[in-house]
């Protein structure tokens, strides 16, 4: 055993033929200076079996950039396909322009959605995440094996753990039917071997036997009975030190404590803490019910036939009563660690009801924070990652176990506090060492919140069970998660915590705008306004609240569209230079062959369905829906420099992090005022120009071609209605000679809705029958449609693009409203009162702090009324306003346009002398 541990863990082993040195040497110069030691042996290892094996060092050992040094190896036998989870695209993305240089921005695709087939077939690296591989995703399954990719990197490659999930059921081919396969993960095995058997059949099937083989062998297979019920149970563990000698012919795995002896150590301590009797009796009495099922079920004696249900919905249950019972010791430890200044640290959490309150508490303590949950779209993530890395007034990262224990990098912590357990110790070792990485100069400090009397103790030694266990199949030796107890002493306090409530929503005497006490808004402002004698009443309102649409106050976006995160930086466009398009001939115009609307030359889209100018695919610009990256182009003596950069180093002077070729004086001073050019353009300018594709140098002047050759359009009606779509498509059919189907859905009331069940269902039918309702060419026609159609698709474009910023005061009224959203009801009042918004009426004000949604912070506003034509219109109309200037602007035209409608009647009934200068 001894022999193949060192084997696996020395750096400087013997046993990787010296012959793939020279295969080393044809990485990009940054890159192999990049590389350390143990991963270019990493690299050596998987060159040595021919491109197939695992990775599975030790989280924080720089598993990625070893995965594209092996792609890069192989780059003559792409295309290459990355599949990810959905958190770590962009970051992904970035890892790729940053140590493969030659990459045009066409060359590498984002699949978004599950029918965004287009670019997989032209592009020579597709990145997908996982979410996207489900059951209906027969288009994108589809396009994937035609694909037929050569070289597959899978990241967190134990997403792969179950036989039975879809995604493994549609991965697992790709990656057997590929030439190359490069598995990545900390955690081959997250609790148990039966996990390692999808990623092992991926790369070699058959090595292992069947699955029944690999149970009975590995996985101390045998049937259990739960009461009367008998099931196969392969959750067990058996002759784990073979496993491990196997695994290490296609695995290799190294720990931070062997090839990394000058990293500061991780340190973990546990703070036991006891309850308040009311904020721990019912999850108390849950624990205590769940020890006497447990005796029952040891002793054969069932009350119920199916007990493993019972006990399941109890662990469940005890699991959120005690993140609820234990809220508010958690709060009170968090303020705790912010009176030390300057400390970074981050709160892991899995309940939404934590995850409010260890936000409540930041924010109580008036610390800036940042915060990642699942509602936060991918593209946020990473720009909140680099707040936090760089802003040492960003103190606090409150996360989330699932969405951001894994891939993100947090090495600007010092401190690791679990507010929660998790049911295996893959994923919290993974969440600990998102700052106990490559980069760390610190000790990083673990602590881990333990409430006595609830299900904490058990779920700490439901972990150790699980570590162990995993310990010897992957590093053949026996492992626990060693915590030494926290000095009593000093965490005593935990013990008189207030218990915390997630539903309270009753705020104090001053917590609302009130009408008897707050006369007037502008009080606020006035240091002796209590001293004021009373007087009427008067709200100060810029225009009537009929202004409103009920429309837009009563909308409610999902989380997951419109929520990127509590705190968050404009993201910064990445700009690559790219071969401009080809020769069109000596016409001016281009006529779209889906639409065949005639264009000008200088667009190389269609300004009717957004069809792309063909050309060849070679050095393609490929525009993704919501990449935050800008691809332009940008060139010196006609020669381009293909390089990626961020315009934010520029102008942060970070010139060091820039290549080589940027440092020389006549580069740079075209880069500064390119940069200087972009950065005056507003979001929506920004996102005309790089939806474009152009070739250019100066983005004022493109700008300008841009809208001097838009189409003109013109309409007075806000939305695109059902009965306008079938008015056109009845028009296109009679003037081509076609038909029409009218398709009726039936209403049903709720009482008949069951009887209902069993007739087809016209939208499945639909997707079963293949039908295509819009044209494939880069989904555009069908954005445009839901662009024209649907308030809320325009409100999550919008938010995407400008990030609720208010284009007229520049307030930052999306992050408001996050902020306002997560803070105390007690502390929304002083949010709102050193804010713009405290101009609105006391109902809108208190309304606000009752309930805040996001329709009452900011609107969409056309900047081209629709009253004067200007409805349904693309984005480049539209513009974000917080509601106080959006009011502003409503009256002001209102105003203008009550004055022209006067003038219009008083011209019918006066002589005006210019009629006689108008020609009939």
């Amino acid at each position: 055993m001894s022999e193949v541990k060192d084997r696996d863990c020395d750096p400087h082993n013997s046993h990787v033929d010296r012959r793939w040195d020279s295969q080393l040497s044809v990485l990009p110069d940054k890159l192999q200076q990049r590389l350390m030691p143990f991963q270019k042996e990493g690299v050596k290892f998987a060159l040595s079996k021919n491109g197939r094996c695992m990775i599975a060092d030790e989280m924080g050992l720089g598993k990625t950039v070893q995965a594209i040094s092996v792609a890069y190896a192989y780059r003559q036998e792409w295309p290459l396909l990355i599949v990810v989870p959905s958190s770590l695209k962009y970051p992904w993305i970035e890892e790729m322009e940053r140590w493969i240089p030659e990459l045009n921005p066409g060359d590498i695709n984002l699949v978004e959605t599950k029918s965004d087939t287009l670019g997989i077939s032209s592009s020579k690296v597709t990145v997908l995440g996982y979410g996207l591989l489900t059951t209906d995703a027969r288009p994108l399954v589809e396009a994937l094996t035609r694909q037929r990719f050569n070289v597959v990197v899978v990241d967190e490659s134990h997403y792969l753990k179950s036989r039975n999930a879809a995604r493994s059921k549609i991965l697992v081919p790709l990656i057997q039917n590929a030439k190359r396969a490069i598995l990545l993960t900390g955690t081959p095995a997250l609790g148990r071997p039966e996990e390692l058997f999808m990623q092992i059949e991926a790369l070699y099937p058959r090595m292992f036997g069947t699955w029944s083989d690999y149970a009975k062998q590995y996985c101390n297979a045998h049937y259990r009975f739960f009461g009367n019920r008998r099931q196969w149970d392969s959750r067990g563990a058996s002759h784990l030190e073979e496993l491990h000698q196997r695994l290490s012919e296609i695995m290799i795995r190294r720990l931070k404590v062997q090839v990394l002896p000058q990293l500061p150590p991780k340190i973990r301590q546990r703070i036991p803490f006891d309850l308040p009797k009311d904020a721990a009796k019912e999850a108390s009495g849950s624990l205590e019910e769940w020890e006497r099922l447990m005796r029952t079920m040891g002793s054969g004696v069932s009350a119920t036939d199916n007990p493993f249900t019972e006990v399941m919905g109890l662990v469940t249950r005890m699991y959120k009563q005690t993140a609820i019972a234990k809220a508010g010791a958690v709060k009170d430890y968090i303020k705790m660690l912010l009176e030390t200044e300057k400390l970074k640290f981050l709160v892991f959490a899995h309940h939404l009801t934590m995850l409010q309150a260890c936000t409540e508490a930041v924010i109580e303590a008036k610390a800036s924070y940042i915060r990642i949950d699942g509602s936060v779209p991918s593209s946020e993530r990473i720009h909140l990652v680099h707040r936090f890395q760089n802003d040492p007034e960003t103190r606090v990262a409150v996360l989330s176990i699932q969405a951001a224990g894994q891939g993100l990098t947090f090495t600007a912590a010092t401190h690791v506090v679990f507010a929660e357990l998790y049911w295996n110790p893959g994923h919290v070792k993974q969440a600990e060492d998102r700052a106990h990485r490559i980069g760390q100069t610190a000790s990083v400090h673990v602590h881990y919140l333990i409430a006595k009397g609830t299900f904490d103790t058990v779920m700490w030694g439901m972990l150790n069970r699980k570590e162990t266990v995993t310990g010897s199949t992957l590093n053949g030796k026996k492992e626990y998660l060693k915590a030494e107890l926290g000095d009593k002493d000093k965490w005593d306090f935990l013990n008189f915590a207030e218990a915390w409530t997630p539903s309270e929503t009753t705020l104090a005497a001053g917590g609302v705008f009130e009408k008897d006490k707050q006369h007037d808004i502008r009080s606020f402002f006035s240091p002796d306004a209590g001293k004021e004698k009373k007087r009427k009443r008067t709200e100060v309102c810029l225009s009537p609240d009929l202004d409103f649409s009920p429309q837009v106050k009563r909308l409610r976006l999902p989380t997951s569209t419109l929520t990127p995160s509590a705190t968050h930086r404009t993201p910064q466009p990445r700009l690559s230079p790219r071969p401009g398009p080809p020769d069109q001939g000596k016409g001016d115009e281009w006529s779209c062959g889906a639409c065949t609307y005639s264009n000008s030359i200088l667009l190389l889209y269609c300004e009717v369905c957004e069809s792309p100018l063909h050309r060849p695919s070679t050095g393609e610009y490929t525009h993704t829906h919501t990449h935050t990256h800008t691809h332009t182009h940008t060139r010196w003596q006609d020669s381009p420099l293909h390089w990626n950069f961020i315009p934010l180093d520029i102008k942060l002077d970070s010139w060091e992090d820039l290549p080589e070729a940027f440092r020389r004086r006549e580069n740079r001073t075209q880069i500064l005022r390119f940069v200087q050019q972009w950065s005056t353009l507003t979001a929506m300018k920004q996102r005309l120009i790089r939806r474009s594709g152009l070739l250019f140098c100066s983005p004022v002047l493109v700008l300008d071609q841009l809208t001097s050759t838009q189409r003109k359009h013109s309409s007075t009606k806000r939305y695109l209605t059902k009965e306008d779509v079938s008015q056109a498509s009845l028009s296109k059919a009679q003037c081509d000679g076609g038909t029409v189907r009218m398709v009726n859905k039936e209403i049903f009331f709720t009482k008949r809705r069951t009887a209902s069940m069993s007739r087809p269902n016209t939208s499945a039918s639909l997707y079963k029958e293949n039908i295509k309702l819009f044209c494939c060419i880069l989904l555009r026609c069908q954005e445009e449609f839901q662009l024209r159609s649907s308030q809320a698709y325009m409100r999550a474009r919008v938010l995407q693009t400008e990030q609720g910023v208010c284009q007229s005061c520049g307030l930052q009224a999306h992050q408001l409203y996050l902020k306002v959203r997560d803070a105390p009801p007690t502390h929304r009042k002083e949010m709102l009162e050193n804010t713009g918004l405290a101009q609105l009426s006391l109902k809108q004000l208190n309304e606000m702090i009752r309930a805040p949604v996001e329709g009452q912070f900011w609107q969409v506003d056309h900047i081209r009324p629709v009253y004067s034509g200007g409805g349904q219109c693309s984005l480049d109309n539209l513009q974000t306003l917080c509601t106080v200037c959006h009011r502003t602007r409503t009256a002001q035209q209102a105003k203008d346009r009550s004055q022209v409608k006067k003038g219009l009647a008083a011209s019918k009934v006066a002589s005006d002398i210019t009629r006689f200068f108008i020609k009939k």
